[in-house]
């Protein structure tokens, strides 16, 4: 297989799953910046879309986003325990999480990064972002993970978007339990090796 990513970009979720799931792929950089690949091929040729992540299968499918790229990712290592049974409750709450993060967090943080967005809506952003970390903090009280005392495919894409608050100025200094299970996500093994590789780490 191989990985499409950008350092630090939501592609950092995959990544860390792929090496939480012990499975052999390779890392391709795709810089958002230039859409070029480190030969120099178009990414646009390969992601019409232009972003990342992606995911390329053995068999050459591509597979995009990443909520369902983790998924994927997790299917193949089921003895990982990082996503319940397909069917199950459990299932679906992992993916209440995921969409949640992807559509409540991941999203708002994107306008942070532009130029061209306007401070005001910035500020809303802002306050919306520390909205929902906040109900996110209370949800984690008691727990190790976000599904319970086990990690999940949906604690690498919290973890990674979670990571912008500090480079986008959100101040999530204040949510304690927020703080702690980021910590905890961070000195995983599997999060170290992904976050080195990207040079995010020394």
């Amino acid at each position: 297989m191989k990985l499409y990513y950008s350092p630090g970009a939501c592609s950092l979720s995959p990544h860390i799953a792929l090496h939480e799931a012990g499975l052999a792929f390779e890392p391709v950089l795709a810089s958002t910046k230039s859409h070029k690949l480190q030969d120099g091929t178009d990414y646009y040729g390969i992601n019409p879309l232009g972003y990342v992540p992606l995911l390329e299968l053995d068999d050459g499918t591509l597979l995009r986003e990443g909520p369902a790229i983790v998924q994927y990712i997790a299917d193949q290592a089921p003895t990982k325990n990082l996503a319940p049974a397909n069917g199950t409750l459990q299932r679906y709450r992992l993916q209440e999480w995921l969409t949640f993060i992807g559509t409540e967090v991941h999203k708002t943080f994107s306008p942070l990064f532009r130029a061209d967005t306007p401070e005001e809506y910035k500020a809303i952003c802002r306050d919306k972002l520390v909205s929902r970390l906040t109900w996110v903090n209370g949800q984690l009280d008691g727990k190790q993970y976000l599904m319970g005392d086990h990690f999940s495919v949906a604690d690498g894409y919290l973890f990674t978007v979670t990571n912008w608050a500090k480079p986008t100025n959100v101040d999530i200094g204040g949510l304690a339990n927020l703080v702690a299970y980021r910590e905890r996500v961070s000195a995983r093994p599997a999060v170290q090796t992904a976050m080195k590789a990207e040079g995010l780490l020394k």
